[in-house]
């Protein structure tokens, strides 16, 4: 039995999201480099060419990568072999507030979704979901979700007579309707299978997966591929501009699921897909 005390997960926490606020991670500015670099419209060219420049900007000055620095969400892997000294979510939460406040980031959270949306002013309760592993180690992912791409993102309910053709409708569609609200260019995640709310999650799960690295399952990433040519064929382009590039990747995640359905659960990430991972 390994004991892992509260005030480090709180502290892993705090450092994720001031890292992650301001620093893009590398596969993603690869990526969206080589879009501008491939990119034959001059107003998209120019749109992708502002986004390196706020990523330098961001990096050097410590600024926040945009002004919609997000809900807090955290997937924690937690080993059954670990004992945490002292309240979990509690430190969660306190390291959220301490990086919100230190890195002076917005703070975007009211305390009730309909009848009184006041501020809570720390950006806090993170949204977190924990698992048990084999172990005694926690893996903690957090991600700053903002709000311009997280209302663009879809649940679909399918019969499993949709099959493949779809699934693969169901993603495109979903990006095809946001058109230039999520600040394109995107990265699509995608959740198959499972239940209603097991869809979501994998989908938000499979933003976080880095760019260029495909499902290990040729179909899967048959399917990603596919999707990804398409959506960038739909034109949207960066900034809705008309562009090559409407999407950086697409991943996939699947899980099983009843008989009688097919969900598939659509998560659009800006282009700033904030994401990043520590191992306690």
């Amino acid at each position: 039995m390994r004991n892992i005390d509260a005030d480090l997960i709180a502290k892993a926490v705090r450092d994720l999201f001031l890292t992650i606020n301001r620093e893009i991670s590398p596969d993603i500015r690869r990526c969206v480099e080589d879009a501008c670099r491939a990119e034959t419209s001059p107003q998209a060219r120019y749109a992708l060419e502002q986004i390196v420049a706020n990523y330098d900007v961001a990096g050097q000055d410590a600024l926040p990568l945009c002004q919609d620095t997000g809900m807090a969400v955290v997937f924690a892997e937690i080993g059954q072999d670990v004992h945490i000294n002292g309240d979990f979510e509690a430190a969660v939460d306190r390291g959220v507030r301490e990086a919100y406040s230190e890195g002076s980031f917005r703070c975007s959270v009211v305390k009730d979704p309909v009848f009184d949306r006041e501020n809570t002013r720390d950006n806090c309760p993170a949204i977190v979901h924990v698992r048990l592993t084999q172990g005694e180690s926690i893996r903690l992912t957090a991600i700053a979700k903002g709000f311009g791409s997280e209302n663009m993102s879809r649940i679909h309910m399918l019969s499993p007579a949709y099959g493949a053709e779809g699934v693969l409708r169901a993603i495109v569609d979903t990006v095809r309707e946001a058109g230039p609200n999520p600040c394109p260019p995107v990265i699509v995640g995608v959740g198959v299978g499972g239940d209603f709310e097991q869809a979501a999650l994998l989908a938000k799960l499979a933003t976080a997966r880095p760019v260029g690295v495909h499902h290990e399952d040729k179909r899967y990433s048959d399917l990603e591929a596919r999707a990804l040519k398409e959506i960038n064929a739909l034109g949207i382009g960066a900034a809705g501009l008309y562009g090559r590039t409407t999407a950086l990747w697409v991943a996939v995640e699947h899980a099983p699921t009843h008989i009688a359905g097919l969900p598939v659960a659509v998560n659009i990430c800006c282009h700033a897909s904030r994401h990043k991972r520590i191992t306690l």
